[in-house]
């Protein structure tokens, strides 16, 4: 991922794949796999073999996801984020919302 458009804990939208539609914060950022980890999409069930006094379980946890495959989501206005970068004067580059020019925040 040649830019950082998006990062962790931002609020994201799956636009393809079955969980097309599904809303969820980036818990883990891939930049080297180009790919996420995103709250409540993409799980799987698990099984872990008993050890020692442990019993076995099933668990259930997120895969990753292809960034090419979620775009970021504006909770307030209901609608997705086309990501573009600006230079402020003072040198600093961020991330703002390429249909309003509004900084994205940081959280």
């Amino acid at each position: 991922m040649s830019k950082a458009r998006i990062k962790r804990d931002d609020t994201v939208i799956v636009i393809a794949g079955k969980d097309k539609g599904k809303v969820g914060r980036v818990l883990r950022v891939m930049p080297e796999d180009e790919r996420l980890v995103v709250e409540g999409v993409r799980r799987v069930k698990r099984h872990v073999k008993p050890v020692g006094e442990n019993p076995g379980t099933i668990t259930e946890k997120e895969n990753p996801i292809a960034v090419s495959n979620v775009a970021l989501w504006n909770a307030a206005e209901k609608r997705r984020i086309k990501v573009g970068f600006k230079i402020l004067d003072d040198g600093k580059k961020i991330r703002v919302d390429k249909k309003t020019g509004q900084a994205i925040d940081n959280a």
